[in-house]
């Protein structure tokens, strides 16, 4: 706490700026919860892509074999074009939410190429979505820490700093102003019992 005036004006700013933590705090705790709940959740569904991919990747090994041996290069169809995201709103912050991914058109001779090349057209893009989605949801997470750790310092700040700096800084005050007050009445009794006695001795004999 910094130095303060012990003065009525004071006073009624510390008693003003307190009344303005308090009402300001059960908004930046409310936005510190919403914000580790989505957290929670953004990581539920992250947990849930990675058990996709792992599963994916599973199901890729039993014929992955005959993609090397058939000298088939599949990486123009399987590359990603494009990632279409939204936003989604949580305690004031924006995180993307992954909504589509679209890959370039497969183009190649139906006759001359091994049927099995459409299947594994279609594994492999499923698999690079999920890791998409993974990438989206970790981007998401990682702005929502970001933020949560701000929220989380602006709650600190006020329940441990802010606020009992201001209600110490108003005690302080409230006993300089009553021992002033005191001071002042102690003074004025003097000032009147002198007053008296000095009436008195000019009508005594």
């Amino acid at each position: 706490m910094g130095k303060i005036k012990l003065t009525k004006g004071e006073l009624k700013q510390q008693r003003d700026e307190l009344k303005q933590y308090e009402r300001y705090l059960p908004t930046l705790q409310l936005k510190k919860q919403q914000l580790q709940i989505e957290i929670l959740q953004q990581a539920s569904f992250l947990a849930e892509y990675d058990q996709q991919e792992q599963r994916r990747r599973q199901a890729i090994k039993s014929w992955v074999g005959l993609l090397a041996d058939s000298g088939i290069n599949l990486q123009p169809w399987v590359t990603l074009d494009k990632i279409t995201t939204s936003k989604k709103n949580v305690a004031g912050v924006d995180i993307p939410i992954f909504e589509d991914a679209e890959f370039k058109d497969a183009e190649y001779d139906l006759f001359s190429t091994p049927l099995w090349v459409d299947f594994a057209i279609e594994a492999l893009r499923n698999l690079v979505v999920v890791l998409a989605q993974m990438r989206v949801v970790e981007e998401g997470i990682k702005i929502l820490k970001q933020e949560l750790r701000i929220a989380t310092q602006r709650v600190n700040l006020f329940e441990k700093v802010k606020i009992p700096d201001a209600r110490q800084a108003i005690r302080l005050i409230k006993i300089y102003i009553g021992d002033q007050m005191a001071n002042a009445v102690g003074r004025s009794k003097i000032a009147k019992r002198k007053i008296e006695e000095a009436v008195l001795d000019g009508v005594m004999p």
